[in-house]
């Protein structure tokens, strides 16, 4: 049975991508701050806070070798030029792109050939108005994923970034990004959390195992 490291396991995206790759016959270590709240068969749940290094680093000394590694955990802050915070950028910059590295950096080396390492980005590492420090966080998983790809290659393990547009979660509606509402792509809806699941896991399968290095943005037309 595969094993798959999932961050931000306990909602959202996380939370579809880990009820899909249980589904799909994974076995799941879920990494969040929330503890488990029920006996899941297959999933087992790690409460850390991922921006606590230290922490997170006896966490992966402790891991079973993965086969796949999903960084899903995430949050958006936004505010425009003059307005900008450097607490939150930092918060950001930590949570998105910094604990991406360590657990990259300790599980990679010890993942089986033929591994999966996903990194949930965003349609907005292309740039928005009044986003500029999240589109920083998530255009830097671009280069951490192209430059993880070329030196896994051949150890056969990909690296891919999966980049939503506006998702229907909870984050969809957190107040602190009111001073930039979501817009509704042209299919009409949001995309929904199973969507972006469905495409992680399939990233992770036998399947995709030719594809590497790439963002892979999935927007409802909003990029047309």
């Amino acid at each position: 049975m595969k094993h798959a490291v999932v961050t931000g396991a306990s909602s959202g995206i996380g939370q579809a991508i880990v009820s899909k790759l249980l589904a799909e016959g994974w076995r799941v270590t879920g990494l969040c701050r929330s503890e488990a709240t029920e006996n899941v068969e297959g999933l087992t749940i790690v409460p850390v806070d991922v921006t606590d290094f230290e922490r997170l680093d006896a966490v992966c000394d402790a891991l079973e070798p993965a086969d796949a590694l999903v960084h899903a955990a995430g949050f958006m802050r936004t505010a425009p030029l003059g307005e900008l915070s450097i607490e939150d950028a930092s918060a950001m910059w930590r949570l998105h792109v910094e604990a991406a590295m360590l657990l990259a950096d300790r599980l990679a080396p010890r993942m089986h050939a033929g591994g999966r390492i996903v990194l949930i980005g965003s349609r907005t590492a292309n740039g928005a108005a009044g986003r500029s420090q999240y589109a920083a966080t998530k255009s830097a998983l671009i280069g951490l994923a192209r430059s993880w790809a070329a030196e896994l290659a051949p150890r056969g393990i990909t690296v891919n970034v999966v980049a939503p547009g506006a998702t229907d979660t909870p984050f969809l509606r957190d107040p602190s990004r009111a001073q930039t509402p979501p817009k509704m792509p042209p299919i009409g809806r949001f995309v929904t959390p199973e969507e972006v699941a469905a495409l992680t896991a399939f990233l992770l399968g036998d399947s995709a195992g030719a594809i590497t290095g790439q963002q892979i943005v999935m927007c409802g037309g909003a990029s047309l």
